[in-house]
């Protein structure tokens, strides 16, 4: 089960961090580190390693912020950061918006920032984007020390290298916990029936609370905002995952523009190829996004892509057989699903491009006007 990460009620948030399981037993904490090692010699030896977790808080913590959201007599509470000094502040969508199965968000009646220096402002929510949760706020400046925390890039994340997680789980705010990156290029669940791509799973501590916050690498820059946790307990169990930095700017920067950011969309849904699929159902090639189904009237349809047809279990699964294979969209090289999704993120709606197709033993190139997402559709390209 995969959780997003606000807070539902401030007073259950606070509630829940009173608790004690009796597993955090001091005498269990100091035998993994030899007495004669102190705690600055620690702190020493991890900052020659390349990853200094207290100068990065020191650094960075100062630019994270508590998001107090008020639903008429609910409250929630979630994390975000200061993205500059004109008073802009990035968070998840779900921290400030609410609504479900598939009906437009409704925004919060009042959203307020808590800074780590103590000042509480309230904020205008500029705009919010369902499809990578993300949300745009602003707040007046004027009198306020704002600390802005540099952005990295998405596509230079490394599985193994050590992160941390600032923000405020269960309403503690200010709060540290650092791992690694886990894997990265995995496809969560956005708040609307579209996949976010690319996504970062992480094994440091997130909780309720932390949605919105930033994932910093050892170099202090901001690589995703802390979105969900796959749980089932409904706690952090070391499966967390972030929205990739390269997502969220592209959507703040519509969001900033307009208050709304579109999507291009091809109407297609894929699966990947893998070696067995390729032999049993003769493909011509054996890397790219299979065509499984096809919007009626979408701009692959238009195109002429074909869907397959004629349904076989195969391995559990059951595929539709003689889809196209999708195996490049415009210079970007498809050879997954998600690749096919990352690739459209690069476009906007109305823009035209060429779609490379494996077809009977063919290769052919299309023409394709991308047309805009959707809302409320179950396709994934």
């Amino acid at each position: 089960m995969r959780r997003l990460l606000a807070a539902a009620a401030v007073a259950l948030a606070l509630g829940a961090c009173g608790g004690d399981d009796g597993g955090d037993d001091p005498a269990a904490r100091t035998t993994a580190t030899p007495p004669a090692t102190t705690r600055d010699e620690v702190v020493a030896n991890q900052a020659e390693g390349g990853f200094d977790a207290r100068k990065i808080y020191d650094e960075e913590a100062p630019g994270v912020v508590t998001i107090v959201s008020r639903f008429g007599s609910e409250a929630g509470e979630g994390s975000g950061f200061v993205l500059n000094e004109e008073g802009e502040i990035v968070t998840n969508a779900h921290v400030v918006a609410t609504g479900e199965d598939g009906e437009p968000l409704r925004r919060a009646d009042e959203v307020y920032v808590e800074f780590a220096d103590g000042n509480r402002v309230e904020a205008k929510v500029l705009g919010q984007d369902p499809n990578a949760d993300v949300a745009l706020l602003r707040v007046d400046p004027d009198g306020l020390k704002l600390n802005p925390l540099p952005l990295g890039s998405s596509e230079d994340v490394q599985v193994g290298e050590p992160v941390a997680a600032i923000g405020s789980p269960f309403g503690q705010a200010q709060s540290l916990s650092v791992g690694i990156v886990s894997a990265k290029d995995r496809a969560v669940a956005s708040l609307t029936e579209f996949a976010i791509a690319g996504a970062i799973q992480t094994d440091a501590a997130i909780n309720p609370g932390n949605s919105g916050g930033p994932l910093v690498n050892a170099a202090g820059e901001v690589i995703g905002i802390n979105q969900q946790i796959q749980s089932r307990s409904g706690g952090g169990e070391g499966v967390g995952f972030a929205v990739p930095i390269d997502t969220v700017k592209r959507s703040t920067d519509q969001l900033r523009e307009s208050g709304t950011a579109k999507y291009a969309y091809l109407g297609v849904s894929s699966v990947p190829l893998y070696p067995q699929l390729v032999e049993h159902f003769r493909l011509d090639v054996d890397k790219g996004a299979w065509v499984q189904l096809l919007n009626p009237g979408s701009p692959a349809a238009e195109a002429g892509v074909k869907a397959g047809g004629g349904r076989e279990l195969f391995q559990g699964t059951p595929y539709a057989r003689g889809g196209d294979v999708i195996t490049k969209l415009a210079d970007q090289p498809i050879e997954t699903s998600d690749d096919l999704s990352n690739a459209l993120a690069r476009y906007k709606p109305g823009e035209t491009v060429k779609l490379e197709i494996h077809r009977g033993g063919q290769t052919q190139t299309l023409d394709v006007k991308l047309g805009e997402r959707p809302a409320g559709t179950s396709t994934g390209g």
